[in-house]
This record gives structure tokens, C-alpha cells and sequence, in this order.
């Protein structure tokens, strides 16, 4: 029997009525939830034809019986209950794809709602899938996933989408083997010199010209995948790291902020992208620290060198190395002992929202979640493969902004997302610009010991696609 024509969920899933105790990432999520400004997670994938309703409406269906842990819902309980769970269901509580009607704006409007309206927790599925015309493409449409970031993150509804694509299409949509971080030399591979403290006060982004409204606001944008010399030790996400670390740098230097230590939040996955993946919010969290000095500008030219980047790649590479091999829970020891089951988890949200807003000046700096290259070929049949994908994370103050990147044929797929009490849409172009300017920076040739030169950087190019403002590893 072909993966297509099995129909049972994966073997060890829980039945549908079980109760599942809130894991650490969703119990902390739940806490914090704000109406002005929802945890959600947008995926955006463009296709080059259009599905038929009903067959994605099946097919969605079933692969939502595939993951069962998708298919859920927040149990109700008594206040002084020491656990939020999640209830099972068999069947979708309300149909989770929809068509809006097709015009011009039906697109900008989709993106708007995914920022804006988070599917509630209490109906079964947390997720919610739109497919609408796409301007740019008359024959082609956009299906706009949204998911509730409490009960699952964009690589779990991701795997989810895929599972919709092979039952939609019948055709095989198992992930690439992942690539595999270059050794590099021995000496790339030591342990990092230095890695600045991660207790001091890292620099935020500097407000812009805010909107003063509650909500997110968003920008999309594709770029060409920065190339890497051959047998260069760092990957194309440290490229992304140092990238987004010298753009906010920039960016406060421009708005008269002191040079301050940055620290950049980057989500580790470690799940397999295979059928069993489990469904959920599965990532781990690290911080990634550049001091100020490393991010600071060469007085005479006012630029930063290339000596100075290539510096920076290095020490990146060694640091995301060290930090992914950690073992550690996923928001850290603190997040683990704040969520034990000994107090009322009433009790237990009012003292999270507190720590929360006290500790808000050391925060990290930004968020950078790069998916990498998408594993999936996400091939819908008639309505053909994907050929761009987009995802965005939550960007609530004091972050205020995210940077989420993914590629697919060698374009690289960037979307910006912040607070609108702290940017707004100009500001979001003109960082847009500043990212494209580093990243076309960290394109160093081959240093002289490695025998391969390095291509010449290809044209920089970039094709917005926006969402107007809101009245919303490689």
C-alpha cells in the first residue's frame, strides 16, 4: 500500500479524545496571549494553477487525520486546575479551508486577516487555510495558511500542507535528505574565542515612525540565495545571522541609538521532516550574541570592511555551532520550572505575564528564524509545485520585529513583520533595503587558501510583495 492510499494515522498517535497536558512552549504562549496583538504564524505558498475546492478540501481534511495532534482543541477546566490540556477530536469543529471571493485585493486582504485574526483555541483545528487569486500570476493562486503559534509552529503546518499535497495530488511528496553544515577546517571547527556574555542589556530596535495601532504589519520580498564559497566553514543561515545583526546596527545607528551588544534569537529544529514528525510547537530557542564592537563601522569609510564580515561569518559559524549542540528544554530551565504543575495554572499565568513585562529590557534584539530550503516538492497535481514560499513569526514589543527567511529554487523567500506601534511600512522598505545591502555583503570570494574562487555575486534583484498596512538551515 502507497503512502497515498493509507489512510490510518501514523502508528503511536493518540486517539481522538485524549486529553494532552500543555507542553512548556504552549503553556507559556497560552499565558501571554494579547487580543491586540495575536500569536500567529503565516505561511504563504504561491501556485502556479489553481486546485479545485472540493479535492483540497478533502485532501486537507485527510491530512489533518494523518497528524492527529493537529486535530485539536483547548479543553475547558476550573480555574484552579494545575494543567491547560489539549482535547483531541476526530473531525474538524469547523471547516478549516475556505475560498474568498476573487478581486484584486483578495490577497492584501488574506495577508491582513493572518496577521490580525488567530484561529481560536477552541475549535478544532487551530489552523486555517484560504486560497486566493494572486495578482502577479492570473493563472496562478496563493494559499495562505494560519496557524494559533500556542498550539503549532510553521514546520509542523508545513509538513501538514504536505501530507494535503500528496493526497491531493498522488503523487510522492517525501522530504530531501537535509544538507549537512560544512566541517570546514580544523581550526573553523574550534570552539568560539569568545562569546560575549549573554547577561547584559542587548540593544532593541530603534522605533521608526510607528503607526500607534495595535497589530502587525508585513512585507515579503525575494532575493537571489547569497552565495557561499565552496568549503567556506559558515552556512548560508550564518550568512542570514551576521546579515540581519549588521542591518539592526545600521538601522540604530541611523536613528541615534548608542552601539549596544545585540543577541538574535534563532529557533533550533531538530524533529525529522518525515510522516512521524511530530505536530506541534517543536522547536528550541538560543540567542545567538555579537558585541557592539564587532557590529561597528570602519571610521574612514564609514562601511564595514570585508575583513570585518569575514570576522563575523567566522565567529557566527563557530558560535551557532556551539549553541546547536547544547542540550537544553526549549525556552530554558526557567521556562520549565515556571510551568511545573505545583500552583494553579491561573496563578501560574499571572506570575509569566509579570516575569515577562520585567524582563523585557534584556529581551533579545530581534528574532531570525530561517526554515532553509523548503524539504517538501509540495506538488499538488494539476495545480502544480510550489514555486515560492513564504513564512512570518509573531513580532510583539519589546522584539517588535522578525526576520523569517526560506528558499525555494534558488531564491531566497524574506518576510519582515513587526509591530506597528513600533515601525511602519516605510520603515519596513527601507530595512528591506538595508538586508539586501549586507546580505549581498556577506558574497566574500574565497579567502586565498581555498583552491575554488568564488563566482561573482549575482544580480541583486528583489520582488516586493507587500501586505499594506492593517486599518494588519541552510
Amino acid at each position: 500500500m502507497t503512502a497515498v492510499q493509507q489512510s490510518a494515522p501514523r502508528p503511536g498517535a493518540s486517539a481522538p479524545g485524549a486529553r494532552v497536558p500543555f507542553p512548556v512552549v504552549d503553556e507559556v504562549a497560552r499565558h501571554c496571549l494579547q487580543e491586540e496583538e495575536p500569536e500567529t504564524v503565516h505561511i504563504e505558498v504561491h501556485l502556479p494553477g489553481r486546485p479545485d475546492p472540493a479535492r483540497l478540501r478533502k485532501a486537507f481534511t485527510g491530512a489533518l487525520a494523518r497528524h492527529p495532534r493537529a486535530l485539536m482543541r483547548e479543553a475547558p477546566g476550573r480555574w484552579y486546575r494545575r494543567r491547560y490540556e489539549w482535547e483531541l477530536t476526530r473531525l474538524p469543529d469547523v471547516e478549516p479551508v475556505s475560498f474568498p471571493p476573487p478581486g484584486p485585493d483578495a490577497l492584501k486582504d488574506a495577508r491582513e486577516r493572518s496577521l490580525r485574526d488567530a484561529p481560536p483555541l477552541s475549535a478544532s483545528p487551530p489552523i486555517r487555510l484560504e486560497v486566493v487569486d494572486n495578482p502577479d500570476d492570473k493563472d496562478g493562486c496563493a494559499l495562505i495558511l494560519v496557524m494559533n503559534h500556542t498550539a503549532l509552529d510553521g514546520p509542523a503546518c508545513m509538513r501538514v500542507l504536505a501530507t494535503a499535497a500528496e493526497l491531493y495530488g498522488g503523487r510522492d511528496n517525501s522530504p530531501a535528505a537535509p544538507r549537512v553544515r560544512p566541517p570546514g577546517t580544523p581550526e573553523a571547527r574550534r570552539e568560539p574565542d569568545h562569546m560575549p556574555s549573554g547577561w547584559s542589556r542587548p540593544a532593541h530596535v530603534a522605533p521608526g515612525t510607528p503607526e500607534r495601532a495595535p497589530g502587525n504589519g508585513m512585507l515579503l520580498a525575494e532575493l537571489p540565495v547569497p552565495h557561499r564559497p565552496k568549503g567556506a566553514p559558515y552556512t548560508v543561515n550564518d550568512q542570514l545571522m551576521v546579515s540581519t545583526a549588521l542591518t539592526l546596527a545600521h538601522w540604530n545607528r541611523e536613528h541615534g541609538r548608542p552601539a549596544r551588544p545585540m543577541r538574535i534569537t534563532m529557533p533550533v529544529d531538530d524533529r525529522s521532516r518525515g510522516a512521524d514528525m511530530p505536530i506541534g510547537n517543536g522547536t528550541r530557542l538560543v540567542e545567538v550574541p555579537f558585541a557592539a564592537a564587532e557590529l561597528a563601522q570602519d571610521r574612514a569609510t564609514e562601511e564595514v570592511s570585508p575583513d570585518r564580515i569575514r570576522e563575523l561569518l567566522r565567529l557566527t559559524s563557530e558560535r551557532t555551532r556551539t549553541l546547536k549542540a547544547l542540550s537544553r528544554p526549549q525556552l530554558g530551565h526557567g521556562a520549565a520550572l515556571l510551568t511545573a504543575p505545583v500552583l494553579p495554572v491561573a496563578w501560574r499565568a499571572a506570575l509569566t505575564r509579570g516575569l515577562r513585562r520585567a524582563a523585557g529590557p534584556w529581551t533579545s534584539t530581534t528574532l531570525l528564524s530561517n526554515i532553509g530550503r523548503i524539504p517538501y516538492p509540495l506538488d499538488f497535481g494539476d495545480a502544480g509545485r510550489a514555486k515560492a514560499v513564504w513564512f512570518s513569526a509573531p513580532a510583539r514589543v519589546p522584539r517588535g520585529l522578525t526576520v523569517t527567511t526560506a528558499s525555494t529554487d534558488g531564491r531566497l523567500h524574506l518576510a519582515l513583520r513587526w509591530s506597528k506601534t513600533l515601525l511602519s511600512h516605510g520603515d519596513g522598505a527601507h530595512l528591506r533595503d538595508l538586508f539586501e545591502h549586507y546580505l549581498h555583503a556577506t558574497q566574500l570570494p574565497a579567502p586565498p587558501t581555498t583552491p575554488t574562487p568564488a563566482a561573482p555575486p549575482a544580480h541583486q534583484s528583489h520582488q516586493s510583495v507587500q501586505s499594506q498596512p492593517t486599518k494588519g538551515d541552510s
